[in-house]
């Protein structure tokens, strides 16, 4: 019996009691890889001693204090922090504690500025089908996620979606990458015209499509094009990197891989690494500089924005991520995974691609290999790959949807910065033999 309103009401959870480095414990004394980190969240696994550390220290000196009322130490260490490793250009960051927070802060930060600064017709956000920036509704209205908006559709803003950069299904036979990304960004461009260049005021993507899609990076040229329609009519570009963030694709952020600036740019889930609830929204000089010189106030807020413990944790995360050149094994872990699973599943009948960054990789599974036909939904291959894997002492992230929202099963892989080429080596067998049970099983 529990009196809590779970995700699914009906599931049989197992309870969680511990875990160490990359290793998660039950009740029953079960132990599973952390594959994906929960939700791309645990970049230093679990337990990590400095963390804890950290979390003690701050709570012996300060928990809680308002934020109209005080600032604290480590909240402005850490916006330091961020800033100083951030992409030229974004100097200053609003803490929140998580990332739907983030998104709709972000939001409410495009809004402002543009009244700010005299241009109020300018209302209008496009962004990305196959996307997800969150569940608030604002962020949730900017998400392109088919199922989550569906029965909330009537609550939602209106807001406008072009196809995502998506090269395993929209890439055409014989076109050039270069040229599917200048086609794939031209969307952007069509819409923004259709809508009329003065009312829009932001395009927001993710630069890794995380969990609605399965870690799908846009190709190489997309995002410089995308930023330079930006620029060409002055809408602000948000890019929301609360999965694909922080580490995450082997550079801090993920659009340094990309070669762009955003104006506004989310961040969360690693940023503390599960230790606290804690997001983060990145703003341009120029937006500050509007809100300064204007209202002289950003017209939001929670009552945990820059709580104490939470920006302890954060900072204690990123402290460790640099001392210990994580982000080195990122970027070699990340290759030995790529190569692994090609290894695996490059040649298996179901599945179509093998995609991703760093230690942040996606694998989409297809009923036929040769028109990449997905699977019936009602056979809920997602949901029996999950069940399958856990079985196996492994913990990694299915979802259904990958093509529509309906249609298409994936995998998301996002493992703890700290793993070694064994343990990878170990998550890809038992993934294996959980693909082939569930996809047997299904049959």
């Amino acid at each position: 019996m529990t009196r809590i309103l779970h995700r699914q009401i009906h599931a049989t959870l197992r309870t969680a009691v511990g875990g160490k480095g990359v290793e998660l414990f039950d009740r029953d004394g079960r132990r599973y890889i952390d594959a994906s980190g929960g939700a791309a969240v645990s970049c230093l696994g679990h337990g990590h001693p400095d963390v804890i550390a950290a979390l003690h220290a701050q709570a012996d000196a300060l928990a809680y204090a308002h934020t109209s009322f005080f600032t604290s130490d480590v909240a402005e260490a850490l916006a330091e922090r961020l800033v100083a490793d951030a992409p030229a250009g974004l100097d200053y960051v609003y803490f929140v504690s998580g990332g739907s927070e983030a998104v709709e802060a972000a939001l409410k930060m495009a809004r402002q500025y543009f009244v700010e600064v005299g241009q109020p017709q300018r209302a209008r956000i496009i962004a990305r089908r196959q996307s997800y920036h969150g569940n608030t509704l604002g962020a949730l209205a900017a998400g392109g996620n088919a199922w989550r908006r569906a029965q909330f559709k009537p609550l939602l803003a209106e807001t406008h979606h072009i196809d995502p950069c998506y090269a395993y299904r929209y890439r055409e036979a014989g076109e050039t990458e270069a040229d599917y990304g200048l086609r794939a960004a031209q969307a952007l461009e069509d819409k923004i015209l259709e809508l009329g260049p003065e009312t829009v005021m932001a395009f927001v993507a993710e630069p890794v499509v995380g969990a609605t899609a399965g870690a799908v990076p846009a190709v190489a040229g997309y995002f410089r094009r995308i930023r330079e329609i930006c620029d060409r009519y002055g809408v602000l570009l948000l890019l929301d990197e609360v999965m694909c963030g922080m580490g995450r694709t082997g550079t801090l952020h993920a659009c340094e891989q990309d070669g762009v600036v955003p104006d506004l740019m989310t961040v969360a889930k690693g940023l503390g690494g599960g230790y606290q609830p804690i997001g983060a929204t990145f703003l341009s000089g120029r937006i500050y500089e509007a809100f300064a010189k204007g209202s002289g106030l950003f017209q939001h807020g929670h009552t945990y924005i820059c709580h104490p413990m939470a920006c302890a944790a954060a900072l204690a995360v990123q402290e460790v991520i640099a001392r210990d050149r994580l982000l080195d094994n990122v970027q070699a872990m990340g290759a030995h995974l790529a190569r692994r699973l090609g290894e695996r599943f490059g040649n298996h009948p179901h599945v179509g691609d093998i995609r991703g960054r760093g230690l942040f990789m996606g694998v989409e599974l297809v009923e036929d290999r040769g028109s990449k036909a997905a699977f019936d939904p009602a056979r809920k291959l997602n949901a029996r790959i999950k069940h399958a894997a856990m079985d196996r002492g492994l913990a990694v992230y299915p979802a259904g949807g990958t093509i529509d929202g309906i249609r298409g099963d994936h995998i998301l892989l996002a493992p703890p910065f700290i793993i070694d080429a064994a343990t990878v080596d170990t998550v890809v067998e038992r993934l294996g033999e959980a693909v082939d049970a569930a996809i047997a099983q299904a049959a």
